[in-house]
């Protein structure tokens, strides 16, 4: 990914155009190299102005998948406290009853905390964490949990988001949502590096093109004349 500011691109593909425009105005522009003729210049504006618009648009389908993924997660921690609650009066084995306890503190985010006290002297111990808070540990403890009431004969809610099909359902879009981010995300990397070819490969990138635009009229009017000074003026930046 470029360090480089998406403002910085934005600027320099329109920095492109204005040299364009300006050195087609000289009357001796004529250069011996294909690639800094103004026919070149366009097409090359042309293209690089179409690979920032990729990358927008890249950038807010990453971004919507994000959103999704968050507005998805936002009841899942009242989904698990509303099976929880379910769990507590059906009469099951410690056991069953100790795993999902586990699974659900690890989705709430809560701690389970040390009931020793400390010795005289020394510091107290420090909390076990078991929280487990990314979006795929979430999942997967959701997953486990979702599988853990499948075993247990008498869970059967008579509510319909807590009945076993649709917290599966629920379960695959949870899962689902982390795809699409991921998949939204290695578009959106891809285009970052074809605009970055675009404009800043060693010899062929615009940056270096419209360096070379500048040598040429420097060449063609020399360093002090007003037509290299007002193509001087117009600022690129480097990746």
């Amino acid at each position: 990914m470029s360090s480089h500011s998406e403002v910085g691109h934005a600027k320099n593909v329109a920095n492109l155009q204005k040299i364009t425009q300006q050195v087609n105005t000289y009357s001796l522009y004529n250069p011996p190299v294909e690639n800094i003729s103004l026919a070149s210049l366009q097409t090359l504006y042309n293209n690089a102005n179409a690979k920032l618009n990729e990358v927008a648009d890249k950038r807010q389908a990453n971004k919507n998948a994000i959103v999704a993924r968050q507005s998805a997660f936002e009841n899942l921690k009242s989904t698990c406290t509303s099976i929880m609650n379910l769990l507590e009066i059906l009469g099951l084995p410690q056991g069953t009853l100790d795993q999902a306890r586990s699974l659900n503190r690890a989705m709430q985010g809560s701690s389970k905390k040390t009931t020793t006290p400390p010795e005289e002297g020394k510091e107290a111990p420090r909390t076990v964490s078991t929280s487990r808070q990314s979006y795929t540990q979430q999942t997967e403890n959701f997953g486990l949990l979702v599988q853990l009431l499948g075993t247990i004969p008498n869970y059967a809610p008579n509510e319909a988001d807590l009945k076993l099909n649709n917290l599966n359902t629920y379960h695959s879009s949870l899962l689902n949502t982390t795809l699409v981010i991921d998949q939204t995300e290695s578009e959106l990397n891809t285009r970052m590096i074809e605009r970055d070819k675009m404009l800043y490969a060693e010899g062929t990138g615009l940056y270096t093109i419209a360096q070379n635009v500048k040598k040429y009229v420097k060449s063609l009017y020399g360093a002090t004349s007003p037509e290299y000074t007002n193509v001087s003026a117009i600022k690129f930046s480097e990746k």
